[in-house]
C-alpha cells in the first residue's frame, strides 16, 4: 500500500490573525503519532501546541522559530502510514522509555547535568505551555531540567523528578528548600568587638523547625481584643478553692477550656494536612500544646485529652508540665501528638504578635498581656473600664480561609467573655 504525503496547516485560531512560532518540536525523518505536538505558537494571550492530526513520518518542515504564521499556512508535510503499525511502534517506544525512567528513579538522586553535546541547545527550551506553567508555579529553571521526551522535550514528569532531586539534596545538606537564603559567613570582628555564644540543642532544633514551618506554611494571623472582665472576677473568686486543692488557677486553664470548645465547633482547626497536601485529616481527640519558655529555649509539651479534664485538672497539669519543662525533664511522649497550640506571652507584656504554626498542626493561638481599657457600652450608653485580653490567631491558609478564621476567634472570644457559655 502506497503511503500518502499530507500537508499539515495552521488550524482555526479563534479570531487571532497572526501568531509567532516559538518552538519547532519535530524535524525531517521524525516519526510521530496522532496528537503528538508539532510546534508551539504564541499569540497575544497565551501559548499553545499544535498537534499532529495523524501518525506518520515527518517529510519536510516549512516553518522555523521566529516565523509569524496565520490560519491555513503550511507547517510541514507528513507521510501517513498504516495506523496499526504506527500504534504498535509507539507502544514499544513507550515501554522502552518507561523502563528507562524507572531505572533513573531507582538510582541515587543526582543533580541534573546538561549533556556536553555540541548538538545540545542550551538556549532553546522544548516544553509545552502546561509544562512551562508548572515550572513557573514551582519556581523551577527549565534550563536546569533535562527532558526525557522526544528531542529532549521537557515533560511534566521531568519537572516532578527535578523537584524530588532538589528536595533530596536539601535534606542531605540539612537545608530548607525555600526562597530564604542562608546567611553568609561574615567576619563581624572587622567592624568591632564580638563574642560568640553556641546555641543550645533545644534552640537549634526549634530554630530549624520554625524556619521550615514559616517557609512552607502560608500563615495568616487574625487579631482580636476580648473582654475577660467577668472571667477574671470568677477566677479570683475560685482561687481560694483552688489553693485548698493545691492548684494555681491561671487564666491559661480557662483559655484551654474555651479552645477545646471552639475546636469542637470548628473541626478544621483540629486537623492536619497529609504529606501530599491533598487530604485533610480531622482529629477526634483534643491534645493541646502549650509553649513554655525555658532557660535552654522554647518547648511545647502537650496536655492530652483536654476535653475530658475539669478546669482544676487542666490547671494542675499545666503547672506540672511547666515545672518538668524548666527542669529539662520532659519525655518524648510529653512533646508528641499535639492538635493545636497556645503561646502565652502575658507575663512578658506586649499586645499582639504573630505566633508560628507548629507543624503538622494548622493553627496556633497567641495570648498577650491583659490590660484595663475604657470601653463604650452601646447597651448601657456609657463608658466602662474593662479588662481586655489581646488574642492573635495564626492559621494555615491552605486549610482555613479568612472568614473561617474570623468566626473561630469571634466564637472563642464569646466563650472567654462569658464563661457560662462553656456549659451550654
Amino acid at each position: 500500500m502506497k503511503n500518502l504525503v499530507e500537508k499539515i496547516v495552521v488550524p482555526d485560531l479563534n479570531g487571532t490573525s497572526e501568531i509567532n512560532v516559538i518552538e519547532v518540536l519535530v524535524a525531517s525523518g521524525d516519526q510521530v503519532e496522532r496528537e503528538d505536538s508539532l510546534i508551539t505558537v504564541e499569540g497575544d494571550k497565551a501559548a499553545m501546541d499544535i498537534p499532529s492530526p495523524l501518525s506518520g513520518i515527518i517529510k519536510d518542515v516549512k516553518v522555523k522559530v521566529g516565523d509569524i504564521v496565520k490560519e491555513g499556512d503550511e507547517i510541514l508535510t507528513i507521510e501517513a502510514q498504516d495506523e496499526k503499525e504506527i500504534t504498535e511502534t509507539g507502544k514499544k517506544t513507550f515501554k522502552q522509555k518507561e523502563k528507562l525512567i524507572q531505572r533513573e528513579s531507582e538510582s541515587k538522586f543526582q543533580v541534573p547535568v546538561i549533556p556536553k553535546d555540541e548538538n545540545f541547545n542550551t538556549t532553546v527550551i522544548h516544553a509545552g505551555p502546561g509544562v512551562r506553567r508548572m515550572a513557573w508555579e514551582f519556581g523551577v529553571d527549565l534550563l536546569k531540567v533535562k527532558g526525557a521526551g522526544q528531542k529532549g522535550r521537557i515533560l511534566r514528569e521531568d519537572i516532578q523528578k527535578y523537584i524530588r532531586q532538589q528536595l533530596q539534596i536539601s535534606k542531605t545538606k540539612e537545608e530548607i528548600l525555600s526562597p530564604i537564603s542562608v546567611a553568609h559567613n561574615i567576619d563581624f570582628s572587622k567592624f568591632g568587638p564580638v563574642e560568640k555564644e553556641t546555641l543550645s540543642k533545644t534552640k537549634k532544633i526549634a530554630g530549624t523547625n520554625l524556619a521550615r514551618n514559616w517557609a512552607t506554611i502560608p500563615h495568616v494571623t487574625q487579631f482580636w481584643e476580648t473582654d475577660i472582665t467577668e472571667l477574671e472576677i470568677f477566677r479570683e473568686k475560685q482561687k481560694i478553692y483552688a489553693e485548698k486543692n493545691k492548684v494555681r488557677l491561671t487564666l491559661l486553664a480557662f483559655v484551654i477550656k474555651a479552645v477545646v470548645n471552639a475546636l469542637k465547633y470548628f473541626p478544621h482547626f483540629n486537623a492536619s494536612l497529609d504529606s501530599a497536601g491533598e487530604t485533610l485529616i480531622l482529629k477526634k481527640y483534643f491534645h493541646i500544646g502549650i509553649a513554655v519558655d525555658t532557660p535552654t529555649g522554647l518547648v511545647v509539651p502537650v496536655i492530652r485529652d483536654a476535653d475530658k479534664k475539669r478546669l482544676l485538672e487542666l490547671a494542675k497539669e499545666l503547672e506540672d508540665l511547666s515545672k518538668k519543662a524548666r527542669a529539662n525533664r520532659l519525655s518524648l511522649h510529653d512533646m508528641q501528638g499535639g492538635c493545636f497550640s497556645v503561646s502565652n506571652l502575658g507575663g512578658a507584656g506586649g499586645t499582639f504578635f504573630t505566633p508560628i504554626i507548629n507543624s503538622p498542626e494548622v493553627a496556633i493561638l497567641g495570648i498577650a498581656k491583659m490590660e484595663w481599657k475604657l470601653s463604650y457600652s452601646i447597651k448601657d450608653n456609657i463608658c466602662k473600664t474593662r479588662l481586655i485580653l489581646p488574642l492573635s490567631l495564626s492559621y494555615d491558609h491552605r486549610v482555613i480561609d479568612g472568614v473561617e478564621g474570623a468566626r473561630f476567634i469571634a466564637y472563642l472570644s464569646e466563650r472567654l467573655s462569658d464563661i457560662r457559655t462553656l456549659l451550654l
